[in-house]
């Protein structure tokens, strides 16, 4: 008989290990709470450094950026300068 995932001793009907189901159910609930307080600390964050005079949607800018490759945020440059030259935002 094969290895059926989801299919242990404590089966229900339709062959679903119900203990290996709950629990995979409650760990996705517990990471989900953790991620909503992880979430508000960073907006708690964000408002401080609001607070304390720096523009929020600039540092948003800078963490995208400093998750980039070096070579990605050298073409994304490269192609911003370019679209901004040609619509004239340069003089």
């Amino acid at each position: 008989m094969e290895d059926t995932p989801g299919v242990g001793h404590n089966s229900v009907p339709g062959g679903i290990a119900a203990d290996r189901l709950k629990s995979l159910v409650e760990r996705i609930e517990r990471l989900s709470e953790d991620k909503a307080g992880i979430a508000a600390d960073i907006k708690d964050v964000f408002a401080e450094a609001k607070g304390n005079g720096f523009d929020v949607k600039t540092l948003r800018k800078i963490l995208a950026r400093r998750k980039m490759d070096a070579a990605d945020r050298e073409k994304q440059d490269n192609l911003l300068d370019i679209y901004e030259r040609t619509l004239g935002i340069y003089g």
